[in-house]
């Protein structure tokens, strides 16, 4: 579920070791979106800010999009975040 009301708790994994994970979308880049694991997106790539957060996916719920939350975590462990595309509506 997502949720737009994240707070200063939501830095702290879960028991289970799952995180809050943010929503963020390029105001720079449109369709461009990314998840990342801190509020502030410090980790973002420079070159498509601004970011704006959009919401937020609680630890062990599904993300958006049908994308993958294995996927996500293992990006955002890697390189900070994971960015996706939005394909355009129709």
């Amino acid at each position: 579920m997502v949720s737009d009301a994240p707070n200063s708790q939501d830095l702290a994994p879960d028991a289970a070791g799952a995180t809050r994970i943010f929503i963020f979308k390029s105001e720079a880049r449109p369709g461009l979106g990314a998840f990342c694991a801190d509020l502030a997106g410090l980790k973002l790539p420079s070159q498509f800010k601004p970011w704006r957060v959009v919401g937020a996916v609680a630890p062990g719920k599904d993300p958006p999009y049908k994308l993958s939350r294995e996927v996500i975590d293992a990006a955002i462990g890697e390189h900070g975040f994971q960015l996706f595309r939005l394909g355009k509506k129709d």
